[in-house]
């Protein structure tokens, strides 16, 4: 149970505490959730489930209130304690570092994250999904630009819809149960090919919006342009990542008898997006936006290869996801070092910053590289398998898919070319502070662990992927 009181407690405390300490304190306790989530994987069996909470199927609402995690749970908990102390490194020259409200929306976050990737009851995996927005959009509420009110609005309304269409499932699951929304029962529930697609579109389109898939992007370029950076990367590197699990844990082993309706339906909106984004990143100046809808391009790589039912499939959006998590941090550290220096994002008004800061120069490079999956990144195992597997299912998919790394080389070598090396601008650049050396350093060391030894993620979450895809293939599809 620590994994979930702490980040509470640690966000009831941010609000109490004195503003001196603030900043240390919530660096402090970050690691400490880090240290935690090590401990748990230290003596974890990648074979095993571990209860955090005991099932009561009495309770209240008729929810089970059962919790734990498997590997593939272990590997989104740990990824999101990292991520959050390194999105409070990221800040921790920065004033926002001292806010009671900031510190404590973060750890609220994190809270609701836990309890997203440990829930075995749909209700209370609903219940944390929805806890998880409250957070973000304070954030960006409170610590925005000034403009961002339409944006605001944009963004409530999609995830608005996403979760009435989302509730809307989980009741009608309900129904078919008894009330019964533990995760084994509903597992064990057979259903036809149209009730089970009822059920799978209001998922798709709760975790369609969170990806975001295309044409349900809309909302995620402005959101990550108007947010602060902190919002930025807990939007990019880990609420998205939610969808992307949901779709794993939730909707495959849940309405299999859909899957042949919605599968080509998830692939082709991906493929769209992949190109659509990786087009419009290129025609943008604006730094931040250009990594924005570089995410959403290589999000829709994952979410279409989650569609090809292979271990290899799988295992690659899992590697995958944890890549684009630490790149995003990268990314948007990267731009929010440009924002806070020089005022401004245009590319075109960035250059020369390479000859006054050369550590950022080179830290920027490094994460550029990462972005395109070169050898040896974590990015490149990743986006192999599901190019492969995309191909080996429809080769035309998989040509038109695999154009992905060629558009990234374009708008990133582009973005970095013209800000770093452009013609020089009179201004003054400060180069890279001691933190966020750290976090580019940290970034950097994980990408290239897991791209020359990926073996150490696959071992912890390969027997959960090869439960979840058993129980579909078992199912009536085939």
């Amino acid at each position: 149970m620590e994994l979930l009181i702490i980040p509470l407690a640690l966000s009831i405390l941010s609000l109490v505490l004195p503003k001196n300490v603030r900043r240390v304190s919530a660096l402090v306790g970050a690691l400490v959730s880090v240290v935690v989530a090590v401990a748990h994987l230290a003596g974890f069996n990648p074979g095993d489930f571990v209860e955090i909470f005991p099932s009561n199927t009495e309770s209240f609402f008729r929810m089970s209130y059962r919790m734990g995690y498997d590997g593939l749970g272990m590997v989104m908990i740990l990824l999101t304690n990292v991520i959050i102390f390194l999105i409070l490194l990221s800040n921790y020259d920065n004033s926002i570092a001292s806010n009671k409200l900031f510190n404590a929306m973060v750890f609220l976050f994190q809270f609701a994250l836990i309890g997203v990737f440990t829930s075995f009851d749909l209700i209370l995996f609903y219940v944390f999904w929805e806890i998880s927005l409250i957070p973000v959009f304070l954030i960006l509420f409170w610590f925005g630009a000034e403009d961002r009110k339409r944006t605001l609005f944009l963004f409530f309304i999609y995830t608005f819809i996403g979760s009435l269409c989302m509730l809307y499932s989980v009741f009608y699951l309900g129904s078919l149960t008894n009330g019964n929304y533990d995760y084994d029962n509903l597992v064990k529930i057979t259903m036809n090919s149209k009730t089970a697609m009822i059920v799978a579109f209001g998922f798709l389109m709760a975790f369609g919006v969170k990806i975001p898939l295309f044409p349900l992007h809309s909302w995620q370029p402005q959101t990550y342009t108007k947010s602060p950076m902190a919002g930025t990367m807990l939007l990019s590197a880990l609420m998205l990542k939610m969808a992307l699990y949901g779709i794993l844990r939730w909707l495959l082993p849940l309405t299999p008898e859909a899957y042949p309706t919605y599968k080509y339906v998830i692939i082709i909106l991906g493929v769209i997006g992949v190109i659509y984004a990786a087009l419009i990143a290129f025609r943008k100046n604006d730094i931040k936006e250009i990594f924005a809808y570089a995410s959403i391009s290589h999000l829709g790589v994952i979410a279409a290869g989650l569609m090809i039912l292979s271990l290899d499939a799988f295992t690659g959006a899992i590697v995958q996801l944890v890549n684009h998590a630490f790149v995003a941090v990268g990314l948007f550290l990267a731009a929010d070092i440009i924002e806070r220096r020089l005022g401004r994002r245009d590319i075109y008004s960035l250059g020369g910053i390479a000859v006054k800061a050369p550590k950022f120069a080179f830290w920027f490079a490094v994460i550029g590289f990462a972005t395109i999956s070169i050898p040896l990144t974590s990015g490149f195992i990743g986006e192999f398998l599901l190019i492969k597997e995309l191909f080996l299912d429809n080769m035309w998919i998989g040509i038109v898919i695999g154009t992905t790394i060629i558009l990234a080389c374009i708008y990133m070598f582009r973005a970095y070319q013209v800000s770093m090396y452009g013609k020089e601008s009179s201004f003054e650049f400060n180069d890279l502070t001691p933190s966020e050396i750290a976090v580019f350093a940290i970034v950097s060391l994980m990408i290239l662990f897991l791209g020359l030894y990926p073996q150490a993620l696959i071992y912890i979450v390969k027997p959960t992927l090869e439960t979840i895809l058993s129980a579909v293939k078992e199912s009536s599809i085939y």
